[in-house]
C-alpha cells in the first residue's frame, strides 16, 4: 500500500497531469520532422485513440476533467466492459499517432528518442495516477470495485465484454467533456501541418 509521501505525489501528478504531458508533446512540436508518409500513418492512429475517448466520456461524462478524482458511479459498461481505463489506454494510441506522424524525417536516433521518450513520460504519469485513482474507487465503491477489477484488466482490454456492465452512453456529454482535448488535438493537427510545410 502506498504510503504518504507516495499517496501525495500521485495526487500531485493526477492534478498537473495535463501539464506533465504538454512537456512530451511539446517535444514533438519543437524537435520532429514529419514526412507524408509518417502523417499518413500516424494521424489515423491519433484519431482512434480519439474515438476510443468519445467512446469512454460518453459513458463517465465530465467528472474526468477535475483536479481531483471524481466518481458519482462506478461505469462498468461500454469500453469499461474491456478494461478499465479506456481514456488512458485512448490517450495513449492518440500520442503514439502523433508521435509517429512527427517523426517520419528524424534521424533514427532522434526518432526513436522522441517516439520511446514521449511514450515513457507518458507511461510514467499514467503509473502514478492509476493507482491513485483505484484507491479512490476501492474506498468510495468497497466490494463493487474489487469485484470489476477482478473481471476486467487495467489496461489491456479483454476480447469478451463485461456481461452485466453498469452505465448507460450520453452522447450529449461528449462535446462538453472533451471541449478541451478537441481544442489540443487540432491544435496539434495544425502543428503537425505547419512542421510537415517548413520540413
Amino acid at each position: 500500500m502506498a504510503g504518504p509521501n507516495a499517496e501525495q505525489l500521485q495526487a500531485f501528478v493526477f492534478k498537473n497531469r495535463g501539464l506533465l504531458l504538454a512537456l512530451p508533446a511539446a517535444a514533438l512540436v519543437v524537435f520532429g520532422k514529419p514526412s507524408a508518409v509518417s502523417i499518413a500513418l500516424g494521424v489515423p492512429l491519433a484519431v482512434a485513440g480519439e474515438l476510443l475517448r468519445c467512446w469512454a466520456v460518453g459513458y463517465s461524462g465530465v467528472t474526468t476533467r477535475h483536479d481531483v478524482v471524481t466518481a458519482p458511479k462506478l461505469v462498468t459498461a461500454g469500453p469499461y466492459a474491456y478494461v478499465r481505463n479506456p481514456l488512458y489506454l485512448g490517450n495513449f494510441i492518440t500520442a503514439a499517432g502523433f508521435a509517429v506522424a512527427f517523426t517520419g524525417n528524424n534521424a533514427a536516433p532522434a526518432r526513436n528518442a522522441l517516439v520511446f521518450g514521449s511514450l515513457a513520460a507518458m507511461f510514467a504519469v499514467y503509473a502514478a495516477i492509476v493507482p491513485h485513482e483505484e484507491a479512490f474507487l476501492r474506498k468510495q465503491f468497497g466490494d463493487a470495485f474489487d469485484r470489476y477489477r477482478e473481471r476486467v484488466p487495467r489496461i489491456v482490454p479483454q476480447i469478451e465484454p463485461l456481461p452485466d456492465g453498469n452505465g448507460v452512453w450520453q452522447g450529449s456529454v461528449v462535446a462538453t467533456a472533451e471541449r478541451h482535448t478537441f481544442s489540443i488535438f487540432g491544435a496539434m493537427l495544425a502543428l503537425l501541418a505547419l512542421r510537415a510545410f517548413k520540413s
